[in-house]
């Protein structure tokens, strides 16, 4: 087979990903950081077959590792990162400016922990390992409304299971919207799923761990609709 149809072929079987790439043009510093910082943070998209073992993708021994999925522009891995100095922290974006954002974060911080995959994050999750994480974070995704957008939504049965098959039993998937139908459509589709037992489902949001750092996204729209805050546990195999 030659070079080009292997490369047609791999481009075929990767999921096709809707969102936004690039926003507003970015400035010097930021387009400094995705030059210069980037690449030593970055984790490249795992060949076919290929199995990365989270834990070892760190300078120092972690005590877990946590994915999050769509970090947005980054204030809450950042932040648990920062109070998590043990913790490893793996986050998913495909949004350039996003990306930066959290570079920013990384480079004021000081953050050693922090890995980041620049692609689709389930480009990612059939290279790790069965119950590689400790935790997932799917936080105020583009909601999708329209019926005929629904198979975009991350949470889906398909992404479910993959996120069941790397978490550790007793780990957490937490999933926060403020989007009505987002929230509704979450709630069915973790509810039914057999490997996830609801720990907590709430709008309100001095009931939500401490633990739990507000996203920039969550700050801005905390003045109108009211996000529901929803915690899963991974059953026990």
């Amino acid at each position: 087979m030659s070079k080009h149809a292997e490369k047609g072929n791999a481009a075929a079987e990767r999921p096709r990903f809707f969102g936004r790439r690039k926003g507003k043009a970015l400035r010097r510093n930021a387009l400094g950081l995705i030059e210069d910082l980037l690449p030593r943070l970055s984790l490249a998209i795992p060949q076919p077959g290929e199995i990365l073992e989270p834990g070892l993708l760190f300078p120092g021994a972690v005590r877990s590792v946590w994915l999050e999925v769509g970090f947005g522009g980054g204030e809450h891995l950042a932040e648990l990162a920062e109070t998590n100095p043990d913790l490893g922290l793996i986050g998913c974006e495909v949004f350039k400016n996003g990306i930066a954002s959290l570079l920013g974060h990384v480079q004021t911080r000081h953050l050693g922990n922090v890995r980041i995959f620049p692609e689709d994050a389930r480009l990612l999750l059939p290279a790790l390992p069965d119950g590689a994480l400790g935790r997932a974070f799917v936080l105020f995704p583009d909601p999708w409304p329209k019926t005929r957008h629904a198979y975009r939504r991350f949470i889906s049965p398909e992404n479910l299971d993959a996120l069941a098959r790397v978490l550790e039993d007793g780990g957490e998937l937490r999933v926060a919207s403020d989007d009505p139908v987002y929230v509704a459509w979450a709630a069915h589709q973790l509810d039914a799923h057999p490997d996830f037992e609801k720990v907590l489902a709430t709008t309100d949001r001095a009931g939500v761990p401490a633990d739990w750092p507000a996203t920039r996204y969550e700050q801005k729209c905390i003045t109108g609709r009211a996000p529901t805050f929803f915690l899963y546990r991974r059953r026990a195999r």
